[in-house]
């Protein structure tokens, strides 16, 4: 029995171990402290097909959101990362109004980009967003709806 007890806990402090020492584990361990409506502000709301993972692969390290403000007429997209997150990487969130530049906010961010706010009331929009890991291979996550939507 005693011997058994011995192998768990060196089986268990070997796992939290690798686990403390690989940020790359243990950035999939929560999620970050951020909203998007936090982020984009008073009166932003969710719209229908407005949330989009952020994928590399099969993982998944981030969420781009589409906000309205029926109020204002104003979108507001912004990337928030649920992996690598605390961590300063490659960030971006891109708002585009049909027949007009896309808008980004990029750079290398601990927790999300943006907010982009454009005003929008009647025309179509596209967002887009991406990160990247920390690991040796700075793996680039993207999503979002290239096609335009949300005419409103």
């Amino acid at each position: 029995m005693i011997r058994s007890v011995t192998k768990v806990v060196a089986v268990t402090a070997l796992a939290v171990g690798v686990l403390a020492a690989n940020p790359a584990y243990t950035a999939y361990a929560a999620s970050a402290p951020y909203t998007p409506e936090g982020v984009c502000g008073p009166g932003f709301a969710r719209v229908k097909d407005g949330s989009r993972p952020l994928k590399s692969g099969r993982d998944t390290f981030g969420y781009v959101y589409l906000m309205y403000n029926r109020r204002t007429g104003y979108n507001c997209v912004v990337s928030i990362k649920t992996a690598f997150y605390r961590t300063a990487t490659y960030t971006t969130a891109t708002l585009t109004v049909k027949g007009s530049k896309p808008k980004t906010d990029a750079g290398k961010f601990k927790y999300y980009a943006g907010p982009v706010k454009v005003k929008a009331r009647g025309k179509c929009v596209s967002y887009w967003g991406s990160t990247r890991d920390t690991r040796l291979d700075f793996a680039e996550a993207t999503g979002g709806r290239k096609t335009f939507g949300n005419c409103g």
